[in-house]
């Protein structure tokens, strides 16, 4: 695993990478929820396995010099599409998660020559957690089940991130509506949501995916942050959805 730093549209964009190129494999690129890339770090290393892999630091919270752009889900879906376009230069399997699987979304939709096949992990926010006291109802009961290491995994990054940008963040994301944008989406589609995920509902993921073209949804275990000490089990959903 390796940390490169690319300039991308006038601006430093940091990211982490794992693998190598593989000729019979697209490229891999995980977008993070809330700028957090900690717990995705054994989804790059799992996805590295068997193609070259990168984990975006966007907007920028995982490092104190790398604030790539705007904490907001179109800011951060616009550095996703110039960074694919100047650093790989061909279609990849685009993946996001949270509030990075919203931006993913806005990515395919906008720019489908740069997504082959798009995976959204936990997306984030179904109608009634777009005002602040039905998403405070999801996160209490999925704090329930997330694992106690998760907060070392995620609270730096949230820390160097800010109150502010955080807040912002989340708040550009309630006011999007992945629903409407999801119908623009020509290439497959794989969602995922751990079977305890408050912020992803069952039938939050089952509207998206018939609202897709080429949708389908996976359950497996865990909470919102399921991928997070399950890299290989991620890792083998996106392989399934590369293929």
């Amino acid at each position: 695993m390796s940390e490169r730093w690319h300039q991308v549209a006038g601006g430093q964009v940091r990211s982490l990478r794992a693998g190598r190129q593989h000729p019979d494999h697209p490229d891999v690129v995980l977008v993070p929820g809330l700028g957090a890339l900690g717990y995705l770090v054994d989804t790059l290393a799992g996805c590295g396995a068997w193609a070259r892999t990168h984990l975006l630091d966007v907007p920028g919270f995982g490092h104190r010099a790398a604030r790539t752009c705007p904490a907001e889900v179109g800011a951060v879906a616009d550095a996703v599409c110039r960074w694919v376009e100047e650093v790989v230069g061909a279609p990849v399997v685009l993946v996001g998660h949270s509030t990075g699987a919203q931006a993913a979304l806005h990515v395919a939709a906008a720019r489908p020559e740069l997504v082959r096949s798009l995976v959204l992990l936990g997306p984030t926010f179904p109608p009634e957690q777009r005002a602040a006291k039905g998403l405070l109802r999801a996160y209490v009961r999925n704090s329930r089940r997330e694992p106690a290491g998760l907060w070392p995994a995620t609270v730096p990054d949230y820390l160097r991130g800010g109150p502010g940008e955080i807040a912002r963040f989340i708040r550009s994301a309630q006011q999007d509506e992945p629903e409407r944008i999801i119908t623009e989406v020509g290439c497959p589609v794989l969602l995922a949501r751990g079977e305890h995920d408050a912020f992803a509902p069952q039938p939050w993921v089952d509207r998206l995916a018939d609202a897709a073209p080429d949708g389908r949804s996976r359950v497996v275990a865990g909470a919102h942050t399921f991928p997070f000490r399950r890299g290989g089990m991620t890792a083998q959903l996106i392989a399934g959805a590369a293929e």
